[in-house]
């Protein structure tokens, strides 16, 4: 009697099916100079626009300046007199705080605006854009709720007029400023966006340390300026360090989602890989 030999059946394993890469995204390139030309023209008109309605609300941003002044007081907060007399009081130190109070708002931001452009463009419009934002915030505060600074009450002096300013063009800085945009201050607005910039340029070892110094530093001694100068309330120090904070968070978020949108575009229009599985024939033994 022949014996029938029985053959076990074992299906063929599946080939393992490759992950689908995300496609990295592609370099960040700079921004077109004619772009960034055409932001600054587009704030600077906005700025100007502001300043010609400044001799229409002068006794209302009188009347606000002393309800801001009126208010810290209330509250025991109120260093801006003090500091105004002491400065005035020391020439050498008045002339030093009065240039760089003229001239530090655009030496320094505009040094971080064109490095960054320049060398890290992978950062540089999440900071533009916060900047661009801070200032928008800045203007519509001036165009809604007009402060004349303390300089312009009674009891203070205008440090930075009496001492002058290095340069034949501290008259010319000081004609053309808006002298009733004390809220919220563009200076520590602007000092803060530095100091983000500082820190997001600065990547490790000694030059985070470097940055995470001036990142302090410069926001402080801007501050001590702006009070003791006359020029800003402590209130529109706050007001400006928020503008430039808020600006940041929405910039970021602004940021990321665009990331990831461009992310999921790339995935989704990438190729996918060959996932081809060769089906094998029941293998007997």
């Amino acid at each position: 009697m022949a014996v029938v030999e029985q053959h076990e059946y074992t299906p063929a394993s599946a080939p393992p099916v490759p992950v689908q890469p995300v496609p990295a995204p592609p370099p960040a390139r700079r921004s077109p100079i004619v772009v960034e030309l055409a932001v600054v023209a587009v704030l600077g008109w906005i700025y100007d626009w502001l300043q010609n309605l400044a001799p229409l609300r002068r006794q209302l941003a009188l009347r606000h300046g002393q309800a801001i002044l009126s208010f810290e007081m209330s509250l025991g907060l109120s260093p801006e007199r003090s500091m105004d007399h002491w400065l005035a009081g020391h020439h050498v130190l008045a002339y030093i705080s009065s240039d760089f109070y003229d001239n530090a708002i655009f030496v320094v931001t505009f040094c971080f605006v064109a490095w960054t452009w320049w060398r890290r463009p992978d950062i540089y419009r999440p900071l533009r854009n916060t900047l661009v934002l801070a200032n928008l915030i800045g203007f519509t505060v001036f165009w809604a709720y007009p402060v004349a600074p303390p300089r312009m009450l009674p009891g203070f002096i205008d440090v930075v007029e009496k001492v002058g300013g290095f340069g034949s063009w501290h008259n010319e800085l000081i004609k053309h400023a808006d002298q009733l945009a004390a809220m919220p201050s563009m200076h520590l607005a602007w000092a803060v966006w530095c100091s983000f910039a500082a820190w997001r340029l600065a990547r490790r070892g000694w030059r985070r340390v470097l940055a995470g110094t001036f990142a302090l530093a410069y926001p402080l001694t801007t501050t001590l300026v702006v009070l003791a100068t006359g020029n800003h309330y402590l209130l529109d120090v706050l007001a400006g360090t928020g503008c430039t904070v808020l600006s940041a968070l929405a910039a970021d978020a602004w940021a990321r989602n665009r990331q990831g949108a461009s992310r999921r575009h790339r995935l989704r229009h990438s190729p996918s890989p060959a996932t081809l599985v060769t089906s094998k024939s029941p293998s007997f033994r």
